[in-house]
């Protein structure tokens, strides 16, 4: 058998799916290219026959392709097959059209009205009908995991007959359970007589949790293509994540002995934030691979293991999927050797001898704040060691006016001790003249890297928290703020984070 596991990516199609995640033309383009160079064997580029947009994109995606099939959608109607091979006729041989038509008994009963030897009739004929159009045809038995196991070995043993080289055995709904589902691809290879002539795809949704394990059961029960999107974003709970299944099967080479994939594994962390980025989805801190936690460490103990040998806690190393470092992540948790450790990396120069003093009092102060910054570390140091007390600025006044057409303008009164200053800016938008301002005032170069916003509470006046990534005075610092008002939050955090800049 091929130990080469051909990685599906949907992210375009079933990806898109998912609620609030429409994207432009030019925004799939730009996934589609990070995807090619990310190594994705096939790109689901949309479903044409949806809309003229979808149309256009699939086809645009097609001319702009240089090496990966791209994949239109298709039910088993003569009218989406068409659409479909015209919207991946610009691949060239590389075009594939991707059909389907549901197989369970309940989309039998009641989506299709068709009884069994009616979905066999119409499934051979759609795809002897699309294999007059493309070479390349793959054909889905829609909710696989639920149709009774001899049934589906009579559809997909009549889709390989018609012409199908691809058959998916979608778990549509994420019912399929990690042993069962292998079963049933264990199945289909004795049962099917002519399925050494077609490939065997998965395409797992997650609603019970358990997409990335289905795929990798069935690849172990000798499926060779994996269905699965950026993030794991889709349908519903989503989709089976690439970056799980890449890496799991990478990483476990005891367990997927001999499988190997084209992705370049380095690239995940990056093709990650674009979707995050495009899509406007929010990925959970601890997200497998790619979340911000993923590489993170608290604990005092797992810090101080991951010094002596990142294998300790790591069973794969950051670099590997296109993360820059490891993270410690500074708080109530942390040890004395992480504490040290961060010190070092600031340039701060602290002698063995003034560790334990500080490390007292950066205990007191986890004990106040969920996560310590770079400036918290900065002040304890002038505090503990050189015997200085910084004093920060406070917010005392905030006024700000923008409207379309109109140049934002912010106007900001500060306080620091018994000094408060007052000062005015224009920038791109309120926010960006807020901090505008506040430069003035403090007396520093800062920008706004990244912005994040998230309600905190419920209703028309729902409390929102800012959390920004701030360069200020050549270092990136971190700060957050709360308010009713999201530009008064934006104004909060951003001087939290020049506070910090010392």
């Amino acid at each position: 058998m091929n130990n080469r596991v051909i990685i599906f990516d949907t992210t375009l199609r079933d990806g898109e799916q998912s609620p609030g995640a429409s994207m432009n033309l030019e925004e799939k383009l730009e996934i589609a290219k990070t995807l090619e160079a990310l190594g994705v064997d096939v790109i689901e580029a949309g479903f044409p026959i949806a809309s003229v947009d979808d149309f256009n994109a699939v086809q645009a995606i097609a001319k702009q392709s240089t090496r990966a099939r791209i994949c239109g959608l298709a039910r088993s109607l003569k009218g989406d097959i068409d659409k479909a091979a015209a919207a991946v006729k610009p691949a060239g041989d590389r075009g594939r059209v991707h059909v389907f038509l549901a197989t369970s008994p309940i989309h039998r009963t009641f989506k299709l009205d068709k009884a069994k030897d009616e979905i066999i009739k119409q499934a051979a004929e759609a795809v002897a009908y699309a294999k007059t159009l493309c070479a390349d045809i793959e054909f889905s038995c829609e909710d696989a995991s639920r149709t009774e196991p001899e049934f589906l070995a009579e559809v997909v043993q009549a889709a390989i007959s018609a012409g199908a080289g691809t058959v998916n055995i979608p778990d549509t709904v994420g019912y399929a359970y990690p042993s069962d589902y292998a079963d049933l691809i264990t199945f289909l290879r004795a049962k099917v007589p002519n399925i050494d002539q077609a490939v065997i795809s998965v395409h797992c949704h997650n609603d019970l949790g358990l997409a990335v394990a289905n795929s990798l059961a069935a690849v172990r029960a000798g499926a060779r293509q994996v269905e699965c999107t950026i993030n794991g974003i889709g349908e519903r709970a989503g989709n089976c994540s690439l970056e799980e299944v890449v890496m799991a099967m990478r990483v476990r080479k005891d367990q997927f002995a001999g499988i190997t994939t084209g992705i370049e594994s380095t690239r995940l962390f990056s093709a990650s934030r674009l979707v995050q980025s495009v899509t406007g989805l929010p990925l959970q801190r601890n997200k497998a691979v790619v979340g911000d936690n993923a590489f993170a460490h608290e604990s005092g103990i797992h810090q101080h293991g991951v010094l002596k040998n990142p294998e300790c806690y790591e069973i794969m190393t950051p670099q590997s999927v296109g993360v820059p470092d490891t993270n410690f992540v500074l708080g109530k948790h942390s040890g004395r050797a992480a504490l040290a450790k961060r010190f070092e990396q600031l340039g701060l120069g602290v002698a063995d001898a003034d560790i334990d003093r500080l490390f007292v009092a950066f205990k007191a102060l986890a004990d106040r704040k969920k996560e310590i910054y770079d400036g918290d570390l900065i002040a304890l140091v002038e505090e503990i060691v050189r015997g200085r007390t910084a004093v920060a600025w406070t917010l005392d006044y905030l006024h700000t006016s923008a409207g379309t057409g109109a140049v934002a303008t912010a106007t900001v009164r500060l306080k620091r001790g018994d000094e408060t200053v007052t000062d005015a800016a224009t920038g791109d938008g309120p926010v960006d003249a807020v901090v505008q301002a506040i430069n003035r005032i403090c007396g520093v170069q800062g920008t706004v890297e990244d912005f994040r916003l998230r309600s905190v509470s419920k209703g028309g006046d729902a409390q929102g928290e800012v959390s920004i990534r701030a360069r200020v005075l050549g270092r990136q610092l971190g700060g957050k703020g709360l308010s009713t008002d999201i530009v008064h939050a934006s104004a909060i955090a951003y001087l939290d984070a020049v506070n910090r800049a010392g």
